[in-house]
């Protein structure tokens, strides 16, 4: 049920009952494990381009958080038994564990079409066995519900408390292993605004002791861990908001002169310490398959992307650059500070399953701390 009073029909999979939040398209064709789990699409139901969303079923490996954040999923063919030799269950089953509602049999197509000429609309997603709705509350459920803009969702899916993190990127046959001594290795503290787990995989991977604190973590809890380096994680919500506690943090820190890295959200969070502005967009970038230039030689990257809002390219300030721009539509996708250690992405470079042309950047991060 969108907020316009149009219903799309499908058939129900996965839990029954109903959620309110922003319609969004999504454009990869691996990884929906990944993408439900993300901390990111709190508050957004997926519509998923590719069709074939289930074939590969669930499995506990393949996740970004313990459980799903985003609130359900919109697929286009019915979800078929599984077939791969990593799957432990069928994704109907998933879903059903974790409270998660799932329509197939729409034109995800049209459905998409209609959000890329609109914007992303407000709307609730249901599953009835009977196949009886009490359309009209639905319909009031849709209209009411606030939208993203001007909420802080970081705060709800943040870790209650700090935690060391072990284990680097996943290996077949190893799975999750740990990647050598940590005694030795340049300290990151990773303040977690919703951060995908793939993320302190690759720091690890990269050469870095990883500990991760709350977003509501304080400078002074910050800096009592002795860090070498400060990573600003991704998230869901409006940074504006997240950023009324984020951002006089974020500026205590860059004053130190240590090493500060962020994406996503942290990229954004990071843009308004500085004093640059975010907005809305239109539609978002949401997949697998988003060219990004890299303005310091010009090579292109092939990036995973997830976000609703961007930094202004026009409002930074004059001892901000900007590195990287979205080949799509020309929006702000990096930058880096010419006067401190600090720099962020709008992209995820910790991709899982993939593309994975952007590792480089944490080899950057640690590297600076080295």
């Amino acid at each position: 049920m969108l907020a316009s009073g149009d219903v799309v029909w499908g058939r129900g999979f996965g839990a029954e009952g109903q959620a309110v939040g922003e319609v969004c398209f999504h454009t990869a064709m691996t990884g929906y494990q990944e993408i439900m789990t993300d901390p990111s699409f709190a508050g957004q139901i997926i519509n998923f381009t590719f069709p074939h969303i289930g074939n590969v079923g669930a499995n506990p490996d393949d996740i970004e958080a313990d459980d799903p954040h985003a609130l359900g999923m919109i697929v286009r063919e019915d979800v078929t038994a599984p077939s791969n030799f990593r799957s432990t269950e069928h994704l109907d089953a998933w879903m059903k564990k974790h409270a998660r509602i799932g329509l197939s049999g729409i034109d995800t197509r049209a459905l998409t079409r209609r959000i890329r000429s609109g914007g992303a609309p407000n709307g609730v997603i249901a599953h009835s066995a009977s196949g009886e709705f009490d359309i009209p509350m639905l319909l009031q459920m849709a209209r009411e519900w606030p939208g993203l803009e001007g909420m802080d969702l970081a705060i709800t899916v943040t870790t209650e408390t700090h935690f060391g993190w072990e284990g680097g990127v996943w290996r077949l046959g190893f799975g999750y292993g740990p990647e050598g001594a940590e005694d030795t290795r340049p300290h990151v503290v990773a303040i977690d605004y919703g951060s995908k787990r793939n993320i302190f995989r690759n720091l690890v991977q990269a050469g870095a002791k990883v500990t991760v604190l709350p977003a509501t973590a304080t400078f002074d809890q910050v800096m009592s861990f002795a860090p070498d380096g400060i990573f600003l994680s991704n998230g869901p919500g409006d940074p504006a908001a997240t950023g009324e506690y984020a951002v006089p943090v974020i500026r205590q820190l860059l004053e130190t002169g240590k090493p500060l890295f962020g994406i996503c959200l942290g990229h954004q969070l990071l843009g308004l310490a500085v004093g640059a502005k975010t907005s809305k967009m239109h539609q978002g970038h949401r997949g697998a398959n988003h060219p990004v230039k890299r303005l310091s030689d010009g090579a292109v990257e092939i990036t995973s992307m997830n976000h609703g809002f961007a930094v202004e390219k026009e409002t930074l300030p004059a001892n901000v650059r900007e590195t990287h721009v979205s080949l799509f539509d020309g929006s702000n996708a990096g930058i880096e500070l010419t006067d401190r250690q600090a720099f962020s992405v709008q992209y995820h470079p910790e991709a899982s399953p993939g593309p994975q042309d952007s590792f480089y950047l944490f080899e950057r991060f640690v590297g600076m701390m080295k």
